[in-house]
């Protein structure tokens, strides 16, 4: 028992000093960040904006290839 608590307690040492971690969570900040201002920026919604283009293009590649498959 007081062997896994030693092993468990300088575990938690370690991860106190590892300064790795700090720096990817700060990342994953970041890209939260940007993903957020790119949906602000152009809307989620398929109605307008980037979404409406999306909408548009996969409808066109459905039609061209529904129309490839049947000729």
């Amino acid at each position: 028992m007081l062997r896994c608590y030693i092993k468990a307690r300088g575990a938690l040492l370690r991860l106190r000093t590892d300064k790795g971690g700090v720096v990817s969570f700060e990342y994953v900040i970041v890209a939260a960040c940007i993903v957020a201002a790119v949906a602000a920026a152009f809307g989620t919604t398929t109605s307008s904006g980037i979404g409406q283009a999306l909408s548009t293009a996969i409808t066109a590649i459905s039609t061209a290839v529904t129309t490839a498959v049947s000729a």
